[in-house]
């Protein structure tokens, strides 16, 4: 019997980092960061392991490419194609973000790409067809393989409603069992891939699902997890490569007789001194970027410590974001998201680091009005209590997102191990215990599209205005009266039975990020 060996690489959750950036790594159970990234270094990477096994080898990505830098918003996706037309991709599918400038954009810019673009529960809204197609079948050394995409159904909730009008999401499992029998059965795939980006619970759960049977692996993307060795689920095995390009997944697979007899996984480090640059790539980022440069390059302030963010319960960039947006809309308390982007900003030798407007755009990558309203301490309690269980729900299906929201003017603690409904422990607002009684008046993002009355998920608020100013205005008006900030971990939200530095983890898996 012949031995074959095919090679499957994976980038995920890139968010429009072009070039090398700081990055965050755990060892040795400290914090410690260096550069890496960068599309030019990761086609170096790429093309070498390609020469290794010329006629074996896939390249693929799971999604949110498209958003995360002021570029990307500045040119809506336009910077794209060339980019990507360059980096050889064989498959790419859309992820949650690919639709925040409209479904007409995401389709021009994503078949501009001029290669394969998969997903099978995206559809048309007027004539309901698919707006892809829902698998993508090819072969290598005479092994057929197959792969099958699914986006988050739940964008329009995840996402802002406007985003997302004109599409249609359905359930991963309205047409799973349907398209695994066909590229089983009818066209003899000899090994089967999902390409999901619904996130590490959510994948780790559909591995366990007898309707994934017949699926060999899992290929995430979503929560910019750093998934190191395989997690065995009952009938499939779920990989996730990180974020921002920091990182290259790498399957291999050995086959006998077009049957799987051995995997390896290692999840690649991008290292620009390892890698170095693809001198044609890197002319064709740098002229789609030129244009936006002075503009990023603008600088609004200055950080003494490092921002970063990754950590689940509280995180020293989202601090600075939440004072900011408290100090300039003077309400009680202020909320963000908690996006899962921008990677770190590290003072230099000199003990400080420019915070530029690119910088900016990767905190905040939605710059929208800013929003405030008024809420009861009890809408308050019930909205904690429905937060935290979108973190640390005991079933893997009611997670969402990965992060726990952010603010400032309240704090918080809690525990993760309880029940929903029993987590909290303490609320206070502006130092004095929450009053179930009492209106409070709550500053939010105004998510277009969403109800008036909704604050960061939190339904029926009172007297709602939407202010004359955003995020980023907000932002860099406390930038520039603070000349230097430096945020920190202080202790305004904490997780009684987690480490300050708690990351993501799935301790029923052995997963835990580093």
């Amino acid at each position: 019997m012949k031995e074959e060996k095919i090679t499957i690489l994976q980038t995920a959750d890139i968010h429009a980092y072009l070039n090398p950036h700081n990055e965050l790594f755990v060892e040795n159970n400290a914090i410690v960061f260096r550069k890496a990234g960068g599309l030019s270094h990761i086609k170096t990477l790429v093309d070498e392991i390609r020469k290794e096994n010329q006629n074996g080898t896939l390249f693929i990505d799971g999604g949110d490419l498209i958003q995360g830098s002021g570029e990307s918003v500045l040119s809506e996706g336009k910077i794209f194609p060339p980019i990507i037309q360059q980096m050889n991709y064989d498959l790419l599918i859309p992820g949650n973000w690919e639709v925040i400038y409209g479904k007409k954009i995401m389709l021009d810019v994503m078949k501009k790409y001029k290669t394969n673009v998969i997903v099978a529960n995206m559809f048309d809204e007027k004539d309901q067809q698919p707006i892809f197609p829902p698998y993508w079948i090819t072969e290598k050394k005479g092994i057929k393989l197959g792969f099958i995409a699914y986006n988050d159904p739940e964008v329009p909730i995840r996402q802002n409603p406007m985003f997302s009008e004109g599409l249609v999401f359905t359930e991963i499992e309205s047409n799973l069992k349907a398209l695994i029998q066909e590229l089983k059965e009818n066209q003899k795939v000899d090994i089967l891939f999902l390409v999901t980006h619904i996130g590490i619970s959510k994948q780790v759960l559909l591995s366990n699902n007898p309707a994934v049977k017949g699926v060999d692996f899992i290929l995430g993307n979503d929560t910019h997890e750093r998934i190191r060795k395989p997690i065995e689920g009952r009938f499939a095995k779920v990989v996730e490569p990180g974020a921002f390009g920091s990182f290259v997944g790498r399957l291999d697979l050995i086959l006998k007789d077009k049957k799987l007899e051995n995997h390896s996984y290692e999840l690649i480090e991008v290292n620009s001194e390892k890698h170095p640059a693809n001198t044609e790539l890197q002319k064709t980022i740098d002229k789609e970027t030129a244009p936006f440069q002075k503009e990023m390059n603008r600088i609004l302030g200055y950080t003494s410590t490092p921002m970063y963010r990754y950590l689940v319960v509280e995180n020293p960039m989202d601090n600075m974001i939440t004072d900011a947006l408290l100090w300039k809309s003077g309400a009680d308390f202020a909320t963000s998201n908690g996006f899962r982007f921008g990677v770190p900003i590290v003072p230099d030798d000199s003990g400080k680091q420019k915070i530029k407007k690119e910088d900016l755009w990767r905190m905040l990558p939605v710059d929208e009005q800013m929003k405030v309203g008024e809420v009861t301490g009890q809408q308050i309690l019930d909205w904690l209590e429905n937060e935290i269980n979108n973190v640390f729900a005991k079933d893997p299906a009611k997670r969402f997102g990965g992060w726990l929201v952010r603010f400032s003017g309240m704090t918080l603690k809690f525990d993760s191990s309880r029940d929903k409904g029993k987590r909290l422990l303490e609320v206070k607002i502006q130092g004095k215990p929450l009053e179930l009684n009492k209106t409070y008046k709550m500053a939010s993002c105004n998510r277009t599209g969403e109800p008036i009355h909704v604050l960061c998920r939190m339904p029926n608020a009172k007297n709602v205005e939407i202010k004359d100013y955003t995020l980023h205005d907000a932002v860099e008006e406390y930038l520039t009266k603070k000349g230097t900030v430096n945020p920190k971990l202080d202790g305004r939200s904490i997780a009684v039975d987690l480490d300050i530095n708690a990351f993501s983890q799935m301790p029923e898996t052995g997963y835990s990020f580093k």
